[in-house]
């Protein structure tokens, strides 16, 4: 028997319980992953919370990432014990995902765990961080160097911004860091931000074309935080989107992208090969620092989940939460 989180629908509501179940229970897979460790996300937050529509199939184990131990496959390239990373593949949304004690997964959805992570330290990277190392890849092929200029981060306290701050100061680029949590700062200037600026100087509606500021920008954000972050973006340069955390929409002009020559390049985490995903854990295991790993840490227990998930949603949760899944 394993403990796992539950989240079943009835007349359109969503309902989180903790179960006990068998072993038997469990989807079929290649690989059966004894789950060390999840991680809490946003999507993760609107599964729980039933506030957005993000699962498909019911009931759902909710969860898109975990990190464990091998313990039985049936596919040659996975050995009992060997340390795994699993992060997307549709987990927590249309096949049982990481916040339990076990997992059945498709053996083409793993990784090895990336040196010198442990398996706690990467459910602190997790999607999130996976999905920002994605973005600075992005900028990285379209050519954005270090002392090309200053590139934003929006969203910088959350997630994917603290390692997005944390993965290009440790590349050698000069950050500013977009926040709406002033008290902050300090834990900005930890992650390698040199410049911080108000969110509000972003949100609301802006001008088509404005000033050039940025070489490069990483947005998590959406909506109108983008379309300025897009006007206020240099000649030619990049901005890579991945998140709607503002809003979905995209109230804006095609101005930055034929006088400018900007692109916005669209990074979804969920699907990418393999290849590109250990490229992403290659970069990100040899420029985050271990200090500061720490500090954007916050642990829950599998049992705080729910009360978590609405404290994410309510951004009163700094940088990546680390779920034990067995407390």
């Amino acid at each position: 028997m394993f403990k796992a989180l539950m989240l079943t629908q009835q007349d359109k509501q969503t309902h989180a319980a903790f179960v006990a179940l068998d072993e038997a229970e469990l989807p079929p897979g290649d690989v059966r992953v004894r789950v060390d460790y999840s991680s809490l996300n946003y999507k993760d937050a609107l599964a729980v919370t039933g506030r957005g529509a993000i699962v498909r199939s019911w009931p759902m184990v909710p969860g898109i990432d975990l990190a464990g131990v091998v313990e039985h496959s049936t596919d040659a390239a996975w050995q009992v014990g060997d340390r795994v990373v699993v992060n997307g593949w549709g987990m927590g949304e249309t096949v049982w995902g990481g916040l339990a004690e076990k997992a059945s997964l498709k053996a083409g959805w793993l990784l090895r765990l990336p040196e010198p992570f442990t398996t706690r330290d990467s459910m602190v990277v997790a999607t999130a961080g996976y999905t920002a190392a994605l973005c600075v890849m992005a900028l990285q092929k379209h050519g954005l160097k270090p002392g090309d200029g200053d590139v934003l981060v929006t969203g910088a306290t959350g997630g994917v911004g603290s390692v997005a701050v944390a993965l290009l100061a440790g590349l050698g680029y000069a950050v500013t860091a977009s926040t709406g949590r002033p008290q902050e700062a300090d834990y900005l200037r930890l992650m390698g931000a040199r410049h911080i600026v108000d969110r509000h100087e972003l949100s609301s509606p802006g001008k088509p074309l404005q000033s050039e500021r940025w070489a490069g920008v990483v947005d998590s954000v959406g909506s109108h935080t983008l379309v300025n972050a897009l006007a206020q973006t240099r000649w030619n340069g990049a901005v890579a989107g991945c998140g709607l955390a503002g809003g979905s929409d995209l109230p804006g002009t095609v101005m930055p992208f034929i006088l400018r020559g900007v692109t916005l390049y669209g990074v979804n985490c969920v699907f990418q090969p393999n290849p590109a995903r250990e490229q992403a854990w290659a970069l990100l295991a040899a420029h985050l620092k271990p200090a500061q790993l720490a500090q954007m840490t916050h642990e829950v227990a599998l049992s705080d989940i729910v009360q978590a998930s609405n404290d994410l949603l309510a951004g009163r949760i700094r940088g990546r939460t680390v779920v034990d899944v067995h407390r």
